[in-house]
């Protein structure tokens, strides 16, 4: 990228921002008046007083500005899906900041793809730090790209529309998932994935934020050590974000017929302030959400066991149930027939026979698994 284009993209996303807060200002006063509207006719308004009260966004390429009000639309309809989910944080919109340490933007248009460069409108031809990361094969129509900045480093994401063929139901023994903070995921065919957890960045990023503490907020030097916080914490996310990828694609590319999960209640446990940091380091609901999407891609069945099955407390070779079972007990000791086994590979082993019906002695049918429709 050379100084042009990058100045284009500060004043684009800073113009994306402005479109934003405005379209969200607008929206909260009509709603309070008694008078709501729609993205359709906040894109006219804006138009009829762009060139009278705000005449320099005439600079901007018409299509960021649509794009703005359209993002502030989808996150609207995001909070109302929640509402009616009954989500603990319903999400409503919030003004964006130019210190909040993501701005983006998008375009439309005339976008093409090399192997390590793209196109894109007004723009021109920017050289990717990947290779072979965009699609290249014609097969796939590009509906916008997506310019980011995080931590002062520019990304680009492609939204494309492609025609995928329905798939072929999965026939593979059904695979069930125990997930814990020492090893993220146990399955029920025995294998094992660990959290990946970087002691070094760890410090780094600790360190970093007791050096932010003591800056003068706003300042040079802040505003150097906020990039370099902001860095190593991109650092941490992406890389279990890539380990979160690995895992559910090794899962759904086995091929079970179905994928058996806890339905874990996340919020309430990450309310243990001694667990908290781990439970949210291992991002079970994010793993959850992957291999839920990668399921339907792959024709598996999904399901989620009732919050209150005690998939821990099984045996998973003659069904006795334990009354009592502390965290610490690490392994499964069954009474009645003698099976020593890990604790999270019997749950795991428990999960799994869930999808095939399996009920456990004494256990109450209601009690037994709620399927998630795909």
């Amino acid at each position: 990228m050379n100084k042009r284009q990058i100045g284009l993209f500060i004043q684009y996303s800073g113009a994306a921002r402005f479109v934003y807060n405005w379209a969200l200002a607008d929206r909260i006063s009509r709603y309070e008046s008694g008078n709501p509207t729609n993205r359709f006719d906040q894109m006219k308004r804006f138009n009829s007083i762009k060139d009278k009260e705000f005449p320099w966004i005439r600079e901007i390429p018409y299509v960021v500005q649509q794009e703005a009000i359209k993002n502030l639309d989808d996150a609207y309809t995001n909070f109302f899906r929640r509402i009616k989910k009954g989500a603990d944080k319903k999400g409503f919109p919030k003004f964006k900041s130019r210190y909040q340490g993501i701005c983006n933007f998008s375009f439309r248009g005339s976008i093409h793809i090399n192997l390590n460069k793209i196109k894109l409108p007004i723009i021109g031809w920017l050289k990717l730090a990947q290779k072979n990361y965009l699609p290249l094969d014609g097969k796939c129509k590009i509906n916008k790209a997506t310019v980011s900045n995080k931590s002062g480093r520019w990304f680009v994401s492609i939204q494309v529309e492609e025609t995928i063929p329905d798939p072929i139901p999965a026939t593979n023994k059904p695979i069930g998932i125990d997930v814990g903070i020492n090893k993220l995921a146990v399955l029920s065919d025995g294998r094992e994935y660990d959290v990946i957890y970087n002691p070094r960045l760890d410090k780094k990023v600790k360190r970093l934020q007791r050096e932010l503490s003591r800056r003068t907020k706003g300042g040079s030097n802040w505003n150097k050590t906020k990039i370099k916080l902001g860095r190593a914490m991109n650092k941490v996310s992406s890389t279990r974000t890539t380990n979160l990828h690995n895992i559910s694609k090794n899962i759904t590319n086995s091929k079970p017929s179905s994928i058996i999960v806890e339905n874990l209640n996340i919020s309430g446990m990450v309310k243990n302030r001694h667990l908290a940091k781990s439970i949210q380091e291992s991002s079970w609901g994010e793993l959850q959400r992957q291999l839920e999407y990668k399921s339907l891609w792959n024709g598996i069945e999904f399901i989620k066991a009732d919050r209150w099955y005690p998939s821990s407390k099984i045996c998973s070779n003659c069904g006795n149930k334990k009354e009592v079972l502390l965290l610490s007990d690490r392994i499964y000791k069954c009474e009645n027939c003698g099976l020593i086994i890990d604790r999270d590979l019997n749950a795991a082993i428990n999960l799994a026979a869930l999808s095939e019906g399996q009920n456990k002695p004494g256990l109450p049918e209601e009690l037994i698994c709620n399927n998630v429709s795909l």
